[in-house]
């Protein structure tokens, strides 16, 4: 009869109070440092094209109101050609 050695091949670690503190911390560290300024302003132009068109007094808008006065995107004044 053969007699097998029964040994688990992996060892377990217990994990400690504080690596538990620690990871908490850097989670807490990492959340709370997302409340921060945007990256990008709404004040800054969005792109070259924007900054060429205000150097040039000819702003387009952004958004108009609907007929129920929400804000929508203002494409048809922006993607008219201009003359």
């Amino acid at each position: 009869m053969l007699a097998f050695h029964t040994t688990p091949s992996v060892t377990h670690h217990r994990i400690t109070p504080p690596l538990v503190v620690g990871v908490i911390a850097a989670l807490t560290v990492f959340i709370v440092s997302g409340c921060q300024k945007p990256l990008f302003p709404e004040k800054n132009p969005r792109s070259q094209f924007e900054t060429y068109d205000s150097l040039r007094q000819q702003n387009q808008q952004l958004v108009v109101p609907d007929e129920f006065g929400n804000p929508q995107p203002a494409l048809r004044a922006r993607l008219t050609p201009q003359t």
